[in-house]
């Protein structure tokens, strides 16, 4: 998540899909510490499962977006820009 926040302000497409990329590494170490977390017996046999294929679903989504950006190389970036953002208080507010 953090690698994907990261690259969201990185100010290009490409610096993106690098900070993409990380996050494809990121849960591949996730994978990895629920094998050991499995092997120590933290976890149960079902619960890794249903985690490890989270994060399968995760790399997926991940891939595909890279695809995505790759493909659509129009966009010169994508980000937020300076705009007006409702507050929870119905009041707006510009950043």
């Amino acid at each position: 998540m953090h690698n994907i926040a990261e690259g969201f302000d990185a100010g290009s497409n490409a610096e993106f899909i690098r900070f993409l990329r990380y996050a494809l590494r990121s849960a591949s170490e996730v994978q990895s510490q629920l094998y050991l977390a499995l092997d120590l017996g933290y976890l149960h046999e079902d619960q890794f499962q249903r985690l490890f294929d989270k994060v399968i679903e995760t790399k997926k989504q991940l891939h595909g977006f890279i695809a995505y950006l790759v493909k659509n190389k129009s966009h010169k970036s994508i980000g937020e820009s300076n705009g007006d953002y409702q507050l929870s208080d119905g009041q707006e507010e510009n950043f």
